[in-house]
């Protein structure tokens, strides 16, 4: 069976730790591989950017702290792999980033992943003193360190944002180094995680004509950048909606049929949806692949 990961309903799902504790380890039970985790610190009162999910990023629906939300998944779970998707990093401070993520890796026992990518919405960067400008190339240098610290018990480094003299992380993570996702759209962005991630997070709306040059593309770049393009993974979404698991069955095996090498299960909804469909959804996960 392929792997098929599920979206976690930061926007949608209740307050509620049981709530919570049961949607995980339901995933769990049901084989889904991996559950992909959103990352927002800051909400707005009025949506800020121009694109039809924007309304969910309001104070109106509230974001859960994720690196602390996975380090209590990490604790109900014993299978699942648990993964960011994406943690925005460049509104971040890096070594804080590596030393919270060789954390719940070590408390998953090796089973985190880290997706990353540059956020969009200029309110968080502002208030986390970050800058907006400049996050993409900054991005690349935050995973440079965050690597290192993974790898090397003392670490120094000299670059253009970050200096480390004779320092480390302790304790180190089980994986060294932690997988990095790069979460991208943009094609500066796509050829960068197409350089130095273990995966392309694709946000692409459908595995269409388009969508299967866009995978040969990123393929044919991570060929270039001298590296085995069988090694870097390709997730693709299923963004859910209406009532028809046999859809969403064809979709995920056209988009594995594309290139993609797992898929992520994403029901557009209130919690209510969101949970029907998966119920839907995750009996026919041996239909796939």
């Amino acid at each position: 069976m392929a792997n098929i990961g599920i979206h976690f309903p930061q926007a949608e799902i209740p307050r509620d730790t049981a709530v919570i504790r049961d949607f995980v380890q339901a995933a769990e039970e049901w084989g889904f591989s991996h559950i992909n985790v959103p990352d927002h610190v800051l909400q707005t009162r009025t949506a800020r950017a121009p694109f039809p999910r924007a309304e969910k990023y309001t104070t109106e629906y509230p974001h859960h702290e994720v690196m602390t939300l996975l380090s209590y998944m990490a604790a109900i779970t014993t299978r699942i792999r648990l993964k960011t998707a994406v943690l925005i990093l460049p509104q971040r401070q890096a070594a804080l980033v590596a030393k919270q993520a060789a954390q719940v890796d070590m408390l998953s026992n090796g089973r985190f992943e880290l997706g990353v990518g540059l956020g969009w919405n200029t309110p968080e960067y502002q208030a986390l003193d970050m800058s907006f400008t400049n996050r993409g190339r900054r991005l690349q240098e935050q995973i440079e360190v965050c690597r290192l610290l993974w790898t090397r018990q003392h670490v120094d480094f000299q670059g253009e944002w970050h200096t480390i003299e004779d320092a480390g992380v302790a304790p180190m993570p089980v994986q060294q180094p932690i997988p990095v996702w790069i979460g991208a759209l943009a094609p500066p962005a796509v050829q960068r995680a197409a350089a130095i991630a273990d995966g392309w997070q694709a946000m692409m709306p459908a595995p269409d004509e388009a969508a299967a040059a866009a995978i040969a593309g990123f393929r044919e770049a991570v060929t270039a950048a001298g590296r085995d393009a069988a090694e870097v993974g390709v997730e693709c979404t299923i963004w859910a909606t209406g009532n028809n698991p046999d859809a969403w069955i064809e979709e995920a095996n056209t988009w594995l049929a594309a290139g993609a090498t797992q898929i992520m299960f994403r029901p557009q909804g209130d919690y209510e949806y969101v949970s029907q469909a998966i119920s839907q959804f995750a009996p026919r996960l041996g239909d796939i692949g």
